[in-house]
């Protein structure tokens, strides 16, 4: 018998996107998923369209912006009340390949100890090209670049491969890991929290691969303004911050810390210099989330929203 698989998508406010992303899901072909849309609250309509279109897709709402980590896990508790062996994490801003979960599961179950896998990731807009085909491993910021970004397809990662991290745009994430050690922190509202779920695993020996007959096309960010928004800058620097603290010795992590203090810093010294508004604000954003994430080793407290400022920053 197959594998049950629940798909599981996070929305909020992206009913532009989700006709093309649960269409592309439906016709996955695979012989045993369902399909679950969580909303974050959505006032533009989402859920009418979801029901509507898509009698078939479970919605589960939950009623406000709850954020990336508790907006995911409450499909996360939807799915394995309801006997999901695999878990297909998908951004909403997506259209994947129809036999790529096929490929996901067939790696999962074929390879040692696979919590997490994932394929390829292309730009929705530039098709043929990649985002990300997995992540490095960093001697400072330990979750590194994507592997693959920009590079056009042409056939070079063709292998299947272990990976050190993975960007979770798509994943398939095995029950026992659930199990064993949960989903996301909640301590996480956005950005850096797979990375978080994914240095938990690591510690239990769970390990991360990636099939290159898996695909999906990706519009980068959408939720956020698209790449470069100062939201994901603020909480990108911040969450990272709380990870490399909570999984990290002490002389590794002031490592880390000091050479991010002189990362933002002068990057925002050079916007300044510079005059420019479009590269100021998201630079700023970032040292305000260094500034966040330092707060963070004093009073331990999660995120539960973008801080006001934050937010004037990414409308100017």
């Amino acid at each position: 018998m197959p594998s049950k698989v629940f798909a599981i998508t996070l929305n909020w406010n992206g009913k532009q996107w989700l006709e093309d992303c649960l269409s592309s899901i439906l016709a996955l072909d695979y012989p045993d998923f369902e399909v679950v849309m969580v909303d974050n609250g959505s006032t533009d309509g989402s859920v009418e369209l979801v029901r509507q279109k898509f009698p078939s897709v479970h919605v589960v709402e939950n009623g406000s912006n709850l954020g990336y980590a508790r907006g995911f896990n409450a499909g996360l508790e939807y799915a394995a009340a309801r006997g999901a062996e695999y878990f297909l994490i998908m951004n909403n801003d997506t259209v994947i390949d129809r036999d790529a979960l096929a490929a996901l599961v067939e790696a999962a179950q074929s390879l040692p100890k696979a919590g997490f896998v994932t394929g390829k990731v292309y730009f929705y807009d530039e098709p043929d090209r990649l985002q990300t085909v997995g992540k490095k491993e960093d001697p400072i910021v330990w979750n590194g670049d994507h592997i693959g970004w920009l590079e056009k397809d042409v056939g070079q990662y063709e292998t299947v491969e272990e990976r050190a991290f993975l960007d979770d745009v798509m994943t398939l994430v095995d029950r026992r890991l659930y199990d064993e050690i949960g989903g996301y922190d909640p301590q996480f509202f956005l950005q850096a929290e797979e990375f978080d779920w994914q240095a938990r695993a690591k510690k239990r020996g769970w390990r991360f691969y990636y099939t290159p007959k898996a695909k999906i096309w990706h519009r980068v960010s959408m939720s956020m303004g698209g790449a470069g928004n100062p939201i994901g800058r603020y909480f990108d620097t911040r969450s990272r911050m709380v990870v490399m603290a909570r999984y990290l010795g002490l002389p590794r992590f002031l490592r880390y810390y000091f050479h991010t203090f002189f990362q933002v810093s002068n990057s925002l010294l050079r916007g300044l210099v510079q005059m420019d508004g479009k590269k100021i604000r998201p630079r700023l954003a970032m040292w305000l989330g260094f500034c966040a994430g330092t707060l963070w080793l004093i009073h331990r407290r999660p995120a539960t929203g973008v801080p006001g400022l934050v937010r004037r920053i990414s409308k100017r």
